[in-house]
């Protein structure tokens, strides 16, 4: 079978697929062979973007209000560094997350196979990422929840195509996935803030 390079696919065309066709989607993602670096700059790297500068754009230049508090703006480097810090988490995250996928595929009749774990990892965390542009309208914010539930089901779709597990097992390797995956965010998370400590916000009642 002869397979297609994600270099042969606009951006735009692969998360629309992924979004709107995902059955079909997983079936082509799963014959390509597509490199971790090419995946990474050419996918990855620019829709994790996305959501750490709307939240600069929503906190360091617009500001935020608060009812019956104020309005806030947090100064422009702290700004920055708090986009920084965020994007360096979400593009480490996809990694832990291709790694969790990987290591758990045996476990629930799979095959073990980082490069196509890395697929749907960075493909699934799709809707996810596209939704971060909500970040700009903070009523908007709970639909990046939704986006966050559409993920899990692009998550259990990608699996048996992917890591070649029977579908049967695929609720239970989902489920793997978000318990490993939520435990070592946390442990990420926490190595973080550990090491980064930014301002206080300023407010202006009124």
């Amino acid at each position: 079978m002869s397979t297609v390079a994600l270099t042969h696919i606009p951006l735009a065309q692969r998360a629309r697929n992924i979004l709107f066709r995902p059955r079909q989607e997983w079936d082509i993602i799963a014959a390509e062979d597509t490199p971790a670096k090419a995946l990474y700059l050419r996918y990855i790297l620019p829709l994790a973007a996305i959501g750490p500068v709307a939240a600069f754009i929503r906190d360091s230049i617009f500001g935020v209000s608060i009812p019956l508090v104020g309005h806030y703006r947090i100064p422009i480097g702290s700004g920055i560094a708090e986009a920084v810090v965020a994007y360096a988490l979400t593009l480490i995250g996809v990694y832990v997350l291709a790694f969790v996928i990987a290591e758990l595929a045996m476990a629930f009749g799979g095959e073990k196979s980082l490069p196509q774990a890395l697929k749907v990892a960075a493909y699934s965390s799709t809707p996810v990422w596209v939704a971060g542009v909500l970040h700009l309208v903070p009523l908007l914010g709970i639909l990046i929840l939704f986006a966050g539930i559409y993920s899990l089901y692009l998550l259990y779709l990608g699996l048996p195509p992917l890591m070649r597990a029977p579908r049967e097992k695929s609720v239970g390797y989902t489920l793997g996935v978000i318990v490993a995956a939520i435990v070592i965010y946390i442990v990420i998370g926490v190595i973080a803030g550990s090491l980064v400590t930014l301002p206080t916000a300023s407010f202006t009642i009124g």
